[in-house]
């Protein structure tokens, strides 16, 4: 392994070793708290562009599976590529072992020409991210690539379809504004028996018909997706079903007046604990963001729905009058907990009700 450098912009500088692709790369340094689930996570297109910190100290260890060929949403992965721009991990295990193995995070990687670093004390790395908040970063393997901050570009515009995908037939029918949507999700409305029509991020709906509307996660600043917000703001003023999640609830914020902000060092975890409010109900949920809807801006008629247990902030809003909500976690999962799966029931049942 040769030796290599990831180099933060206040100078901070990790030395360590490299595997994967044999190249540099920059993004924004962000840290995930997960024990399992690098295939899941790696794959997610909220990372897109993102130095992924994984605070858990070994990785690889059970390799990664082949994927499926004829079912492009088959599990484990949540898209059909790698979106982190690099890998940062403690212990590297080269040597894997698993029923479903293929080959090993280090070649998968490589494969995707996404360069990894390891070797380096990923506990302090953290401690300096959560003390001092995101920051830009850079794996220097060859050259010093300079420093990227990919919230300064539309991150969905570079993930989103490029062009309508139907999945499933018969039953109600939703319209998923794809922003950077995990598989997990169409899955998710798929054995519900709901046909789901999947559309680029500033698709014009006008041109399909549906039952009801879910705006994905994704990646960056949601107030870079004005196509998104504009076309929201008319569906917020109607009757139709609107279910958000993660990047959905802050474009569902924005659409209805209120506002977002950027968190200092994000959630991106599988253990995040968040309370419904009005209630004594705790649920754990899996979540991956950077920004977060702010509160105090919601307009008459919006009210909090969930609040996280560490920090407060907002975790799920709903509106007063009309069957539209969102929430900041993922009650899909993958990897994660299945606690707030129940939510896609309660929408499904939404879409339902408008069918018949």
């Amino acid at each position: 392994m040769k030796r290599i450098l990831l180099e933060l912009e206040d100078g901070t500088s990790y030395p360590g070793y490299s595997f994967g692709a044999k190249r540099s790369a920059a993004g924004e340094v962000v840290f995930n708290t997960g024990m399992v689930g690098y295939p899941q996570a790696l794959t997610d297109p909220s990372y897109h562009q993102q130095i992924l910190v994984c605070t858990y100290p070994l990785i690889g260890n059970y390799g990664v599976p082949r994927p499926d060929p004829k079912d492009p949403l088959a599990m484990p992965f949540e898209s059909d590529r790698i979106h982190v721009a690099g890998l940062v991990v403690s212990d590297y295990s080269a040597g894997y072992s698993h029923h479903a193995a293929a080959k090993s995070l280090g070649f998968w990687l490589a494969e995707h020409r996404v360069p990894g670093i390891c070797g380096i004390d990923t506990r302090a790395l953290t401690k300096r991210l959560r003390d001092e908040g995101t920051m830009l970063g850079r794996i220097m393997y060859d050259e010093e690539p300079p420093f990227i901050d990919p919230n300064l570009t539309n991150l969905v515009s570079q993930v989103t379809v490029p062009a309508p995908r139907t999945y499933g037939s018969g039953g109600p029918t939703v319209a998923l504004i794809d922003c950077g949507c995990k598989h997990n999700i169409i899955r998710s409305f798929l054995k519900r028996g709901v046909r789901v029509v999947r559309v680029p991020y500033d698709f014009d709906l006008s041109a399909i018909d549906f039952d009801g509307l879910f705006i994905s996660n994704g990646p960056g600043d949601p107030k870079m997706c004005a196509p998104a917000v504009r076309q929201l703001r008319g569906f917020l003023k109607e009757d139709l079903p609107v279910f958000g999640i993660c990047l959905g609830i802050q474009l569902m914020a924005l659409a209805s007046g209120a506002d977002t902000y950027k968190l200092p060092f994000g959630h991106r975890s599988q253990n995040q604990p968040c309370l419904e409010t009005g209630t004594k109900r705790c649920v754990i949920t899996s979540q991956n963001h950077g920004y977060a809807v702010d509160g105090k801006a919601l307009r008459k008629g919006w009210h909090p729905w969930f609040e996280n247990a560490n920090d407060g902030t907002i975790e799920g809003i709903r509106c007063a009058d009309r069957p539209h909500c969102a929430v900041q976690f993922h009650p899909e999962a993958m990897p994660g907990p299945t606690d707030t799966d129940y939510l896609f029931d309660r929408f499904v049942s939404l879409l339902r009700d408008r069918q018949s």
